[in-house]
């Protein structure tokens, strides 16, 4: 995110910002009207408004003539008691309008009433997002919005976003307009047992179309699901890991006009969970599947979502940036095409078959043709887990061999616009890129990007080559 550049504060914005660390329950402001989606176990988002946290600064004796500097505009949310929630954000209505500041968030956590430190959240200016003309990013219900935050199970919560001073201690940018804060709670899986595991039985109830629904699976369940037969049965929680030799057939579902016999050089197929195996509830994103021609680079990049999380939150977490991205900033699906977690779990992303060209929204300007991976965590000053490093040669190995692409290559790319590249100027990339090669951001973090050279080796000899 960009620095948060010192300025002078007067007293009323200082007396607005220096809150106590820990509030008694009494002290808390009363709840904000906001917009609340569904309840957990479905999961829920709380969208409030952000307010004025204090005034502009005037000279003695001059109301309303300033030859002072005035304050940097600065919006928030004063300490308040919230619906349970495990992950923030904050959005605003325009996506082509970015935020130049500093946005922070301390939360009280539900299981042991005690307030967080001031946490600070990754500006992010939707740098992962859909290309610029295209149906996704024309939609009307796009905003632009932060990275989020994983905090866990909280409570209570206050924001501050304090607007980049200009230069000359003028009054400095101005923030977004309909600037919110989103509370995302993941809500729990549905429980329904997974087709093969031994619980179901035979799969049985509506015959739609082609499909016979499993008891108590939607349409959308079954849709998401069957696209990913044969490689798991329909309704599963995990597709398996296979070796080199048996994922050769992997090509065919990637593409059923080629021959098996043209892709020679695929690594060995790893563990995958399923939507259905993190929870996704399908009925949040758009129905129909779209899909680009084919898969010419690998984008890594990470959630910038923090690293406080233990491997049993994973899918909570993925559940809550699903959520986030769809419900929070209108997308039609979560952004990535896969995500990996810090104990190298590999977990299938936007829906469309994870053998597919599934069209994503990870790396505005170059989402065409290539694939998303989002390291789960914060990776700037952090070393990425080397199973989590390990498990992005192994994907990649196998999803780039799917369309006969070598790691260690480089690849041509059209730009379809962004802050780096014109729209329609043909670029030169690595097959495996990060999220920084193609659009200016510090994502995937300067720690996993310098991983980037050995895992292009790593993901070359697991393809064989």
């Amino acid at each position: 995110m960009r620095g948060f550049l010192a300025s002078p504060i007067g007293v009323a914005t200082a007396a607005a910002l220096a809150l106590p660390l820990v509030l008694p329950t009494t002290a808390l402001a009363a709840p904000l009207p906001g917009v609340v989606t569904p309840v957990a176990p479905a999961g829920s988002t709380q969208s409030l408004p952000l307010v004025p946290l204090g005034p502009a600064a005037e000279s003695p004796g001059v109301p309303g003539m300033s030859t002072s500097p005035r304050l940097p505009e600065t919006q928030g949310l004063a300490a308040r008691e919230v619906t349970t929630f495990s992950l923030v954000g904050v959005v605003w209505d325009d996506a082509s309008t970015q935020l130049f500041g500093r946005v922070q968030v301390r939360t009280r956590s539900a299981s042991t009433a005690v307030w967080s430190d001031w946490q600070d959240v990754e500006t992010h200016n939707s740098e992962h997002a859909a290309d610029p003309d295209t149906p996704e990013r024309g939609s009307g219900r796009v905003r632009g919005s932060t990275a989020p935050l994983w905090v866990g199970e909280s409570d209570g919560v206050e924001v501050r976003v304090q607007a980049e001073p200009g230069s000359n201690r003028a009054a400095g940018r101005r923030l977004p307009s309909g600037m919110r804060i989103e509370l995302v709670d993941p809500g729990a899986t549905d429980g329904r047992p997974a087709a093969g595991d031994g619980k179901n039985g035979a799969p049985t109830g509506d015959d739609k179309g082609d499909l016979v629904l499993l008891p108590g699976m939607t349409m959308e369940m079954a849709e998401s699901s069957a696209v990913n037969v044969p490689m798991a049965p329909l309704g599963a929680n995990e597709i398996p890991a296979l070796n080199k030799a048996d994922s050769t057939a992997d090509a065919v579902l990637a593409d059923d006009t080629l021959e098996q016999v043209a892709r020679p050089f695929i690594g060995p197929r790893p563990r995958i969970v399923t939507r259905k195996g993190w929870g996704a509830d399908e009925s949040l994103r758009e129905k129909a599947f779209v899909y680009t021609n084919t898969v010419k680079a690998a984008f890594v990049h990470h959630t910038a979502s923090g690293n406080n999380y233990a491997c049993k939150d994973a899918p909570a977490v993925l559940r809550s940036l699903y959520r986030y991205h769809v419900v929070s900033s209108g997308w039609r699906d979560i952004g990535y095409n896969f995500a990996v977690d810090k104990c190298g779990t590999v977990y299938e992303g936007r829906a469309g078959g994870v053998a597919k060209a599934v069209l994503g929204a990870h790396t505005m300007g170059f989402n065409t043709d290539s694939m998303g991976i989002a390291v789960i965590g914060s990776f700037g000053s952090t070393a990425p887990p080397a199973v989590s490093v390990k498990a992005v040669a192994q994907l990649t190995a196998w999803k780039l061999g799917l369309f006969g692409a070598d790691p260690r290559a480089k690849t041509t790319l059209t730009s379809g616009g962004g802050n780096r590249y014109p729209k329609g100027q043909k670029v030169s990339l690595n097959v495996i890129s990060g999220h920084r090669d193609g659009f200016a951001t510090e994502c995937p973090g300067k720690r996993l990007y310098s991983e980037l050279p050995p895992t292009r080796v790593s993901s070359a000899k697991l393809q064989g080559r």
